[in-house]
């Protein structure tokens, strides 16, 4: 299956400061392609970049077969870009917003109404469609801007954040919309700050400070995971621990997880007791631990603590 995305050696810089440094990638034709990191890493930039809204300063960006930087018109009316803030305006109906950026993409009336239609019906948005988009909830303010985005029918589409302040079920309705767009074969790259929604995707690309520390498929990544990991929770209380915390001996990662903590071991795998041991000198309100199975949000504390390290290393 041939790649619609073929990004090679990106770099882009903002006044003087890396955005990008050296990013490659490749993104199969209707494959859901997730881009993951913190604030800053470069995932914005490199969609901006993508969509044709900011130039390189070196390398290149192959969407469709077609370059980035020369061919940004045809780009653009073969992709869809969401931004954070996508642009609805907010006195005009479902209906009308949809009908405005039909005529923004130059969609032909024929074509619009039997278009429309499909997306309401796709987005669950139909019984709403004279409802004003600032009387929308905020998942259905996202959902909408999908659709308008959707409208020109475009082979690529670019999502930065789009699940962004939604709540829990809205989001889910909106990532089961993705997966039908997925199973239609358009192609999808979208950036998330969530986990969960990070295991939803067929690829991976962990961004920070700019550069790739690793790219691959949930499940391949997660199998490369090389610590030992185990909850340790409390049966009396929720447990926290402070980031400045002197790790114990042999502990590599300590870090809060939903009331508990998880703790990760270097080396071989342990007995339970003598991990909840360990943690005990510095959490001593623990009370029980477990072997568990790292999730993406393991492996995305894991990458930071590695690079961070990497980091404060001496320069040879």
């Amino acid at each position: 299956m041939p790649d619609n995305i073929i990004i090679s050696d990106l770099y882009k810089n903002y006044s003087g400061e890396h955005a990008l440094a050296g990013v490659s990638l490749s993104v199969p034709k209707g494959c859901l392609y997730g881009l993951v990191g913190a604030d800053g890493a470069g995932k914005s930039t490199l969609l901006r970049i993508c969509t044709t809204l900011v130039s390189a300063d070196r390398g290149t960006a192959r969407i469709c077969g077609l370059d980035a930087a020369k061919d940004f018109q045809a780009i653009r009316s073969r992709i869809g870009y969401m931004p954070q803030k996508f642009s609805l305006y907010q006195d005009l109906s479902v209906r009308e917003n949809m009908q405005f950026f039909a005529d923004l993409f130059g969609v032909k009336p024929k074509e619009r109404e039997e278009r429309m239609t499909r997306l309401l019906e796709f987005s669950r948005l139909a019984p709403f469609v004279n409802r004003r988009a600032r009387n929308l909830s905020g998942g259905m303010k996202q959902k909408l801007a999908l659709s308008c985005t959707l409208i020109h029918t475009p082979e690529v589409l670019f999502l930065d954040e789009p699940t962004t302040g939604v709540d829990p079920v809205s989001r889910k309705e909106f990532w089961a919309i993705l997966s039908e767009l997925r199973a239609q074969g358009i192609t999808i790259v979208v950036s998330t700050p969530y986990m969960d929604e990070a295991h939803l995707c067929d690829e991976l690309l962990f961004l920070h400070q700019g550069k790739v520390v690793r790219q691959g498929r949930p499940d391949a990544l997660l199998a490369s995971y090389p610590l030992a990991l185990y909850t340790v929770w409390s049966d009396e209380k929720l447990l926290t621990v402070s980031q400045s915390v002197t790790l114990p001996h042999g502990v590599a990662l300590l870090y809060p997880e939903g009331g508990a903590i998880h703790a990760a071991i270097a080396g071989e795998e342990r007995p339970a007791t003598e991990v909840l041991s360990l943690v005990k000198t510095v959490v001593p309100g623990a009370t029980r631990a477990q072997r568990t199975k790292p999730k993406i949000e393991d492996l995305f504390i894991y990458l930071l603590s590695e690079q961070n390290d990497a980091e404060s290393s001496p320069k040879q």
